[in-house]
């Protein structure tokens, strides 16, 4: 009887349906960190290049990778190409890949200033004969003052030749400027001073005015010629693109010795300040700055440096 029951058993676990467990689902798919990590471990410039071909079409190559990407996503991308390079040209796929009705977007931003002083100008301690050769440290300063001379002598050659530069023309042009901004300071001309400043050395000039006017009605400058002297001190060249080094901007430094009469009056006209029947030596560093690659550029003081 055991035996039967036994046998009885096994028949009915036989004619049972097989159960196997489901297979696990797979994981969710974090898109977002997905196209992150893709964006990440690409080269920067490669990203670049590729993100500025993108539309605003969800059907677009990114809408493609993420399987239905929306369009806020791309816009946040193209955001980025925007924030990371803004020098380049951003614009859309080429006409043989955008769909039709779909419209085309380009942007160009164009830099007419670095905004800054590159490397300032500052004196260069001297030291004895016996410390540059037969120490470690002036063997360490001998090798900067080379470097740095060399890279004067690199930024003068790159705007000789593609500007024509000559030092005693330059030094013309440059004085005249020197005297212009001073004129136009004393007779409080800022619409004036924007075009030949650039736009930060323009700014701080106008915050200038804003405080002498505050203690002085007017003053008389007058410039005493020709110069006592004018020399280069520092030249330096900021450039834009490693494959192209005409996208540049040139940066002189001068040193300007003039004789000057000043004269400063108050609401009244009663003379406060100065005695314009005097002169007075005047010691400036300048510092001028012109783009190699804009059409008609022209030299703009970019800013003043004080020893």
């Amino acid at each position: 009887m055991a035996l039967v029951r036994l046998g009885q058993s096994l028949a009915r676990r036989l004619h049972r349906p097989l159960y196997l467990p489901p297979p696990p689902l797979p994981p969710p798919v974090d898109y977002h960190a997905a196209f992150s990590r893709s964006f990440a471990l690409t080269h920067s410039g490669a990203c670049l290049r590729g993100l500025a071909s993108l539309t605003y079409i969800p059907s677009s190559v990114i809408g493609h990778k993420l399987r239905g990407a929306s369009p806020v996503h791309i816009v946040k991308v193209l955001d980025i190409v925007v924030h990371l390079d803004h020098t380049r040209l951003m614009s859309t796929a080429t006409a043989s890949k955008v769909s039709a009705g779909a419209r085309k977007v380009s942007l160009k931003l164009v830099m007419t200033s670095p905004g800054f002083v590159y490397e300032p100008y500052s004196p260069r301690e001297r030291i004895p004969f016996w410390k540059r050769w037969f120490t470690l440290s002036g063997w360490r300063r001998t090798k900067e003052d080379i470097i740095m001379e060399m890279k004067n002598a690199y930024a003068v050659s790159r705007l000789r030749k593609k500007t024509g530069y000559t030092k005693k023309q330059f030094y013309d042009q440059a004085l005249n400027i020197y005297k212009e901004v001073n004129t136009l300071m004393a007779h409080g001309d800022t619409s004036a001073l924007r075009k030949i400043l650039t736009e930060r050395m323009h700014s701080t000039i106008k915050n200038e005015l804003k405080r002498r006017q505050s203690k002085w009605s007017s003053v008389h400058w007058e410039l005493v010629e020709p110069a006592v002297s004018i020399r280069t001190l520092r030249a330096r060249m900021i450039g834009l693109d490693k494959k192209d080094l005409d996208k540049a901007f040139i940066q002189l430094t001068l040193e300007f010795v003039t004789k000057q009469k000043f004269e400063a009056y108050n609401s009244k006209g009663e003379v406060v300040s100065g005695d314009k029947s005097k002169e007075i030596l005047v010691k400036d560093i300048w510092v001028f700055e012109r783009s190699l690659f804009h059409p008609g550029a022209y030299w703009r003081v970019c800013g003043r440096i004080t020893l």
